[in-house]
């Protein structure tokens, strides 16, 4: 494959080559060579990458910087696509590019269709990534979009990246929150029916609680009048759960995200995989009592406290579930690597939940949390307050609704997961180039209009053995190219790094280039060798361009 990543790799080749040269004619151990780095000079026009190897090697040779770095480049042997090499300052080596190379990018993008930016680097390794995973006692909040998007972007480069993936959802549809739920139902249930009572005050106090006790009364009129409370709170919490699942799988649908998997906390109860893994970890001598609750000996393991397995009411924590379901994870189905997604005041449970898998036997390495900042609504230049409990807030389906799928995903998609974000509800509905989302879309829809209108005058984009790619030598030209030839390297950072804004970074760079391509070589009515040329770049461009898109769970507009 033609690309960036390829190009990098054969110069850190050749710079590893060149030093086994010269640690040869000089009796030096290869071993010792250090491992080659490249980077992209802040100035393009010393070269197209640099490497410092000469100053950081020379000591290990017994050179001067400038002297190592002349052995170096007279030992570099030939390398595709690299047209020179200069020493410049103390010691650098610049690397230039032969521009010519980047044709086959063109080639590689026809001959490949959407599998173009696709890699191997995965190898097929089982990874879950689990993410939103909101209590299922109300509507999803901005968190959960921010979330939702996060997740779903970054479950996309993984697979293009050749992992196998499995999207999850885990349903907290145990445990002291539910209990709440019950009774907070529970109290707006007899309200509409006119005795005097009141929503707990750690209840859930939204208008969400109370439109679906309209809705079962509604279906089922007054047959849990007669119940005692504990009966009643069961019954309404069982049918609000499921009604509220139900909505979440459908805002998250109307959101683009589809789960492979929806995981039920209460199912571990059912199969005693709680119970069996407290007793595994009382076994393996890692807990002791303490005031009548069971702990868990976290800090044996490099955690900042040891934390709660069973409280001394003989209840279990939501730390204990959350163990048994890791458990179920790597050793039920086998993950090699699991990816959380939590919010950022989840952080003190990161250590002790990767301390119980190392008291388990599992690699802590192998499961990976990302730790999400929170969200910030800005709505008119002002800045909403919300609450959940309060149930003044602005849900994912109000945001979707709102602005639209795309802006949604694209925005919460432009930082690092760990960086506080602001949604700008204004600028998400801006047509104009100020907003982010638009002008990528926008840039694509300008390429199908350009191939519509050629088509309008009897042209269309050729087969590339039709045209000479040599016509294709402005500076615009070559930078379009070189973006195009990057973005396999771009999935493969943003796989790795497990950074997805990397994707949204690089469709805006791709659609300012392309914008600036746009005003500054004509396509339709230039001399026709060089319009074919630049129909063959449009159309790669519009290729790679939906590609990234795709990826991002954002559509790829023909017309704006």
């Amino acid at each position: 494959m033609y690309s960036i990543f390829k190009i990098q790799d054969d110069i850190k080749q050749g710079i590893t080559q060149s030093y086994k040269k010269i640690a040869a004619d000089n009796g030096i151990d290869p071993s010792l060579i250090p491992e080659a780095e490249l980077e992209v000079p802040k100035d393009r026009s010393f070269g197209d990458y640099a490497t410092n190897a000469a100053m950081t090697s020379a000591k290990l040779f017994g050179k001067k910087p400038r002297e190592m770095a002349g052995l170096m480049k007279e030992n570099f042997p030939h390398t595709e696509y690299v047209s020179s090499i200069e020493i410049a300052g103390p010691g650098f080596i610049n690397f230039k590019l032969d521009r010519a190379g980047l044709y086959n990018v063109l080639n590689e993008i026809d001959g490949m269709g959407d599998n173009f930016g696709s890699l191997d680097i995965g190898k097929g390794r089982r990874v879950q990534i689990e993410f939103v995973s909101a209590n299922p006692t109300g509507p999803m909040h901005l968190g959960n979009a921010r979330g939702g998007a996060l997740g779903d972007v970054l479950a996309s480069i993984l697979q293009k990246a050749g992992y196998y993936v499995e999207r999850e959802f885990y349903i907290n549809d145990a445990g002291n929150q539910i209990e709440k739920f019950g009774a907070s139902l529970e109290a707006r249930y007899l309200e509409l029916f006119g005795q005097d009572t009141e929503v707990p005050e750690e209840g859930y106090h939204g208008e969400d609680v109370v439109e679906l006790m309209k809705e079962y009364i509604e279906k089922y009129g007054d047959v849990c009048l007669k119940m005692d409370s504990e009966e009643r709170q069961k019954k309404l919490r069982e049918w609000a759960l499921e009604k509220n699942i139900d909505r979440m799988k459908d805002d998250l649908e109307a959101y683009g995200i589809h789960y492979d998997v929806w995981f039920r906390e209460s199912s571990m109860y059912e199969s005693g995989e709680i119970r069996d893994v407290i007793n595994e970890l009382k076994d393996k001598g890692h807990t002791y009592e303490s005031d009548g609750a069971i702990w868990f000996k976290a800090t044996d393991f490099g955690a900042d406290k040891d934390d709660v397995l069973v409280r001394a009411n003989g209840l279990t924590t939501y730390f204990a579930s959350d163990i048994a379901y890791h458990k179920n994870k790597f050793i039920k189905r086998g993950f090699d690597t699991v990816i959380d997604i939590w919010g950022a005041d989840h952080a003190g449970h990161v250590g002790r939940m990767k301390a119980a898998m190392a008291a388990l036997g599992i690699d802590p390495d192998r499961l990976v949390v990302i730790l999400m900042q929170l969200v910030r609504l800005k709505m008119g230049g002002e800045f909403a307050r919300m609450s959940k409990r309060k149930g003044n807030m602005v849900t994912l389906r109000d945001l979707v609704d709102a602005v639209g799928r795309d802006a949604v995903r694209f925005l919460f998609n432009m930082r690092s997961a760990d960086s506080q974000f602001e949604f700008d509800m204004d600028l998400a509905i801006k047509e104009s180039n100020e907003n982010p989302v638009f002008y990528v879309q926008y840039a694509h829809a300008r390429i199908c209009s350009i191939l519509r209108n050629a088509s309008s005058i009897g042209t269309e984009v050729p087969a590339l053995a039709d045209v000479d790619m040599t016509r294709l030598n402005k500076d615009a030209e070559y930078q379009l190219m070189e973006k195009l030839s990057s973005y396999p390297e771009e999935i493969g950072q943003a796989a790795l790094r497990l950074e997805p804004y990397r994707i949204t970074h690089y469709a805006s760079d791709l659609a300012s280039l392309f914008h600036s391509f746009y005003t500054e070589c004509r396509v339709i009515g230039e001399e026709e060798e060089v319009m074919k040329a630049r129909l063959v770049l449009a159309d790669s461009t519009r290729k790679v361009l939906a590609n990234a898109l795709s990826l991002l769970g954002v559509n790829a507009p023909e017309k704006m």
